[in-house]
């Protein structure tokens, strides 16, 4: 992959460098699937599609617990509902015809041109999800959305906006998943994040995805005064090819970024995830935290936190554990620091279960497998700060389901 260079939001630039990796070729893939009925109803559609979006965090029961849901299928908002004034859900091509204002937002934090993937959803025209909360106004229960991958060998192409005014606060859970048939397919997703003066925007993304699947998610985040952004990656399922490297700006005084990934490697797959925090204004605080796991494949996990304004504070922490001979996990974590007065540190470990901790529960009781279950789990859990508790118990539901599997 060729070096890519963007400008962040004040201006500045930024570089980052290819690592000789031979990345998917785009055109491997279609771009054309076939225009998808709209549905009033999203417990009409398919039972198939519906126990895969469910595997994904996307419940489509109104007694559920969401505020409103936006399923596009290949290239094609199919549904999409909200039942909370405050808050707006629509396709985001929609809300680009109904506010002028909109087009300011486009394009300004995730480059159109940084790489072939962003260029491929600029060309495209693409369609995606736009939420807002109104200033002041707080979500009761989560917005979800899904991303619907159904085409054999298409390429799909999503751009999302979200936005949370000020004092706002937005939870969203967006699962991204395939048909139980597609076995090859292409999904690149350009999402930009503005948290507004004051307010706090949780993030929760589940990606289940085939083996066949090659996936590019390019990310960009505004942190403004007094804001907070909560992010949580969870990817369990195998995958083909998956690279993603979300980039967050913290452009006001005391702007908090968290932001979480628990990622399972499988036989045959490539991951390499990443977050990358610039705080640029005084106080502004950051944590992000890496759990990977392989058993097969391979695994990149990165960070990277740069601090460029006074008494402002970071923490990285990568971890990995390699559970059968044949994975590979290569934790890189980078601390950048051009004033005084900051407070960066980090920590990375890639390990084994220990065979003293397996002892130890197999003489309480625990079979072997049982132990190293426990283990596992153990691992894998990461306290999210300032997650609610029905989002923190949907999260950890969605990586105890797939343990077995990996397992």
């Amino acid at each position: 992959m060729r070096d890519v260079r963007t400008t962040s939001p004040n201006g500045a630039t930024q570089r980052t460098e290819g690592r000789g990796r031979v990345d998917p070729d785009l055109r491997d893939y279609g771009t054309a699937a076939p225009e998808q009925p709209y549905e009033d109803n999203p417990q009409h559609l398919p039972d198939e599609m519906k126990r895969r979006m469910l595997e994904a965090g996307v419940m489509l029961d109104e007694s559920d617990g969401r505020s409103g849901t936006f399923i596009q299928v290949d290239q094609t908002p199919v549904h999409v509902s909200h039942a909370q004034d405050g808050v707006e859900l629509m396709a985001v091509r929609d809300a680009l015809q109904k506010y002028d204002w909109l087009s300011d937002y486009w394009w300004r934090v995730v480059d159109a041109g940084a790489d072939d993937y962003t260029t491929s959803v600029d060309r495209a025209n693409a369609n995606g999800y736009f939420m807002r909360a109104l200033p002041g106004q707080k979500t009761v229960l989560p917005l979800q959305a899904c991303l619907y991958l159904g085409t054999e060998g298409l390429a799909q192409n999503v751009h999302n906006i979200i936005i949370a005014e000020e004092d706002s606060e937005l939870h969203i859970i967006t699962g991204c998943t395939t048909g139980p048939h597609t076995e090859s397919g292409f999904h690149l997703g350009v999402s930009e994040f503005y948290v507004r003066k004051g307010a706090k925007l949780t993030f929760t993304m589940i990606h289940n995805w085939h083996p066949g699947i090659a996936v590019r998610p390019r990310t960009g985040v505004i942190v403004e005064e007094g804001a907070t952004f909560l992010n949580n990656y969870v990817i369990m399922q195998p995958v083909q090819d998956l690279q993603t490297n979300p980039r967050v700006w913290c452009v006001g005084r005391g702007a908090t970024a968290r932001l979480n990934s628990v990622i399972a490697g499988h036989p045959g797959g490539k991951i390499d995830v990443g977050s990358r925090v610039y705080l640029e204004a005084p106080e502004a605080r950051t944590e992000i935290i890496s759990r990977a796991i392989v058993n097969g494949g391979e695994i990149i996990a990165r960070g990277y936190i740069e601090g460029s304004a006074a008494d402002v504070k970071g923490h990285l922490e990568c971890r990995g554990l390699i559970l059968t001979d044949g994975g590979v996990i290569h934790a890189v974590p980078e601390l950048r620091g051009t004033v005084a007065g900051i407070d960066l540190y980090h920590e990375a470990a890639v390990g084994k279960i220990a065979e003293e901790e397996v002892q130890y529960l197999m003489a309480r009781g625990l079979t072997r497998d049982e132990a190293a279950s426990t283990i596992v789990r153990g691992f894998l859990h990461v306290d999210i700060e300032g997650l609610p508790d029905a989002l923190n118990a949907e999260l950890q539901s969605a990586i105890e389901s797939s343990e077995k599997d990996l397992m």
